[in-house]
């Protein structure tokens, strides 16, 4: 079964303009849409309470799921994350249009549902205990919060996120895919990647290891 997925927030927004993309996309790749899941709900609700639950509890094996995004799915990364990881699980495919991506059951796939699992973890675990930490710190120590105006900040949004950063490359992710993935710009990926030295042999081949 091929479903066409399309999720809209408010009544005041059209699903006219996701439904014409996914129709013109499987046009153009020769599928056909068996069924439509169109609901009109904010991203930030449950999946189970929304219709996407009861997608994601109907589909089998070798189904594909069309959206135009992955924001579609859910708001949050860790949301996103844990469909994407459910999905994957239970072998179905979903394909994006906007985002481009081909997640099915090939290793790609699978390297890139572990970097994403890997990504929502640490966007849940890490980044804001360590954010909350480093300011109780900064006032323990009574300096000032904030960045001098010009100064450019020492810290990434991206910490922590080196070994599923190295795995999306490795999986040929580019790096505006990364960037909307983080809700973050290319630019700051680009300099996070840098930084790091992520792209180098030596950090590629040990990650590739590490797999």
């Amino acid at each position: 079964m091929t479903y066409g997925y399309i999720r809209v927030s408010t009544d005041k927004q059209t699903v006219e303009n996701q439904r014409f993309e996914i129709e013109e996309f499987s046009k153009r790749q020769g599928i056909k849409i068996d069924s439509w899941i169109e609901e009109t709900i904010s991203g930030t609700v449950e999946p189970g309470r929304r219709v996407l639950g009861t997608l994601l509890s109907r589909v089998q094996k070798n189904d594909l799921i069309i959206c135009s995004e992955l924001s579609r799915l859910g708001r949050s990364l860790f949301m996103i994350m844990s469909i994407l990881n459910l999905l994957m699980e239970k072998g179905v495919r979903v394909w994006t249009i906007k985002d481009n991506y081909r997640l099915g059951d090939d290793i790609q796939s699978k390297v890139l549902a572990f970097a994403f699992g890997l990504s929502a973890e640490i966007e849940r675990n890490l980044i804001s205990r360590r954010t909350k930490e480093a300011l109780e710190r900064r006032k323990a120590e009574g300096i000032k919060l904030g960045r001098p105006r010009g100064k450019r900040s020492a810290y990434s949004k991206l910490d922590g996120a080196e070994l599923a950063v190295s795995m999306m490359l490795l999986a040929g992710t580019s790096v505006n895919q990364m960037a909307k993935l983080y809700g973050t710009h290319r630019v700051t990926v680009l300099r996070f990647i840098s930084r790091r030295n992520l792209n180098s042999r030596e950090n590629l081949e040990r990650v590739r290891r590490m797999g």
